[in-house]
């Protein structure tokens, strides 16, 4: 408990009893428990708050991150209907040579 070893602890004890008295020793350490309470109370608070404030900072930065990623899809998906025109375009001038290859093939065999 803080580094502090049983004998230090019996003459911290002993000390007291001498200074305060034994009338005054039990109030004085009911004081003194009362004041660690209200230490570790308000150190427990800090750090819930900073741990609050930390878990904010990382949910605002997934966050970010989730926005750049949908602003990069939605860019996609506004270019996808180019790449469906152009693959159907692509397409029909396909199935036109086809066609015309087939056309000209025939040409061929009945000359």
């Amino acid at each position: 408990m803080f580094g502090i070893g049983l004998g230090e602890l019996l003459l911290i004890a002993v000390v007291a009893i001498v200074f305060l008295g034994p009338d005054k020793l039990p109030e004085t350490m009911m004081k003194t428990a009362k004041f660690f309470r209200v230490v570790k109370k308000h150190l427990t608070e800090a750090k819930t708050a900073f741990e609050q404030e930390i878990n904010l900072n990382e949910l605002k930065s997934e966050a970010l991150e989730y926005k750049e990623k949908l602003t990069k899809e939605s860019v996609k998906a506004l270019e996808t209907p180019k790449l469906n025109e152009t693959s159907r375009e692509a397409r029909d001038l396909f199935s036109d040579l086809t066609t015309n290859v087939k056309k000209t093939e025939d040409e061929i065999k009945r000359a």
